[in-house]
């Protein structure tokens, strides 16, 4: 039997918390505007795996070894059911989230997902607008559910694309998935009306890096914003070494030598992306530095897996056990009871620690899997 490449989730206690289990307890509270954390970050952004599978082994996120054709992925009845996702989600929308990130695993592998979305979007934030609704997808069939994305309310995409050159990318998925079929997705997207679509590629030195500079004067004037992500430490089995790490701003300094480059501010606080335009006015990149210029500080992220766990960093060991609580008969107010007390006790700073002793004492567990709750 192959153990699961996941943490240890930590059941909620409904009559009594201790510590990071949080309680509903017996005196219930009205959510009263956003939920904010012990280090004053506000709960804005949700992020909702909604399945496990994904047909590429990327070797970062789900390397053949270990996710191989005997490796036990959730059964069906494990999974949050659409109905759950939504109540879910318009809990959260109750105390401050406005933007909604589906992910993976590769979320258009989960059967009919569009009415998910029209479902999703649906849900009102505080304001009484609609949530950001996006989602992150490795584009292998994304030119096949496009159309229907975009009909059932999706509001924008972002692309997993690690290279240009099929060898590298090849090498990278490990399935031997094509670029063509990928970039054919994308245009499709373009073409039923998805704007300012995004392509994130991951770094890893020695592996795809000197796409860096292919990757950026393709999609220069695209339309398309390319983002460069750190290689990350991210779950127990993609064999992580400091020595893979690109620093972000040697991918710039690349970029910048052949299309000269400007700095722009972010979008909205917390932006993970650092942001940069190119100086002919022909577009923007941006850079994800998780590992060299870190961003805890102001990280407003929850995730919630595939079966319901609720997880404060990408970077965890534990879970908080939400399913048990939408499937045991509790009100909408006593979830978000449980959600506000397991967010006010939040700390996590995982990058801000990474490689000092703390960090390695608090990750004695497995960490987490990105393909267990997105990236």
């Amino acid at each position: 039997m192959v153990e699961k490449a996941i943490p240890k989730v930590i059941p909620i206690r409904i009559d009594e918390g201790k510590g990071l289990v949080p309680s509903i307890g017996t005196q219930l509270i009205e959510p009263h505007g956003r939920t904010t954390d012990t280090r004053g970050r506000v709960l804005r952004d949700l992020r909702i795996s909604v399945t496990d599978r994904c047909n590429f082994r990327c070797t970062y996120c789900m390397p053949k070894e270990v996710f191989d054709q005997n490796y036990p992925y959730l059964s069906q009845k494990e999974l949050l059911s659409f109905e759950e996702i939504t109540r879910l989600t318009s809990i959260f929308a109750t105390l401050g989230v406005e933007k909604i990130r589906l992910t993976g695993g590769e979320p258009l592998l989960r059967k009919n997902l569009e009415i998910l979305i029209e479902m999703l979007a649906k849900v009102r934030s505080l304001e009484s607008k609609p949530l950001d609704l996006t989602l992150t997808t490795n584009g292998s069939i994304l030119r096949k559910k496009a159309a229907a994305l975009k009909a059932a309310g999706l509001q924008r995409l972002t692309v997993s694309l690690d290279g240009l050159n099929d060898d590298i990318f090849k090498k990278m998925n490990d399935v031997d998935f094509p670029v063509s079929d990928v970039l054919d997705g994308i245009k499709a997207a373009q073409e039923v009306g998805f704007k300012n679509i995004k392509v994130n590629m991951v770094v890893k030195k020695g592996t795809n890096d000197h796409e860096i500079v292919a990757m950026a004067k393709h999609f220069k004037g695209s339309g398309v914003i390319l983002r460069f992500i750190e290689f990350m430490d991210v779950g127990s089995s993609n064999g992580w070494n400091m020595e893979q790490v690109l620093p972000s701003k040697e991918v710039i300094a690349r970029i910048h030598e052949r299309f000269p480059l400007e700095p722009i501010e972010a979008n909205y606080t917390g932006e993970v992306a650092q942001r940069w335009r190119y100086v002919d006015g022909s577009g923007e990149v941006g850079v994800i530095s998780s590992v060299t210029q870190t961003f805890c500080h102001e990280c407003t992220r929850a995730r919630i897996s595939t079966d319901g766990q609720m997880y404060l960093c990408l970077f965890a060991n534990e879970g908080f056990d939400f399913k048990t609580l939408l499937r045991s008969g509790k009100s909408d107010l006593e979830i978000a009871n449980a959600i506000m007390s397991t967010w006010a006790q939040r700390n996590d700073h995982y990058s801000e620690i990474r490689g000092s002793q703390t960090a390695n004492s608090s990750t004695g567990n497995r960490k987490v899997e990105m393909s267990y709750i997105g990236g």
